[in-house]
């Protein structure tokens, strides 16, 4: 069965869900703690990943080890996420996107690219429906 969805792309047989997650270590604590930069970065990584942005939303939390930014970009296919702790160096991503045309892969290999960890670990899931 096919349908056509509402931004003209056909799907097929379900939702086509992939997750590209993961963590980063060893990245400059003053990126980590720059959140307009990192509300760029998302966005940009939306346009990267062929998604349709929504909106974002960022907060930054001052709270001494667990001080960071939280940066959420609601797409029509799904989200992008960061969350830093820059005391720690540390930052999780997360980009989930439903679609076949949606490339989450490349929008994480930007992200990364960007931040430049020392190292950093990615996993992905399989979060399509049969």
């Amino acid at each position: 069965m096919s349908t056509t969805s509402q931004l003209g792309y056909e799907r097929l047989n379900g939702v086509i869900g992939k997750h590209i997650y993961g963590n980063l270590y060893g990245v400059d604590p003053n990126i980590l703690s720059d959140e307009k930069f990192l509300r760029s970065l998302v966005i940009k990584a939306a346009e990267i990943a062929n998604v349709h942005l929504v909106e974002v939303k960022s907060w930054k939390f001052i709270n001494g080890d667990k001080e960071g930014v939280s940066v959420l970009a609601l797409v029509v296919e799904s989200h992008i996420a960061i969350h830093t702790w820059p005391v720690y160096r540390f930052a999780t991503v997360d980009v989930y996107t439903c679609g076949d045309h949606s490339m989450p892969n490349k929008a994480f290999n930007y992200i990364v690219s960007v931040l430049k960890p020392r190292k950093y670990i990615v996993n992905y899931a399989d979060r399509s429906s049969e």
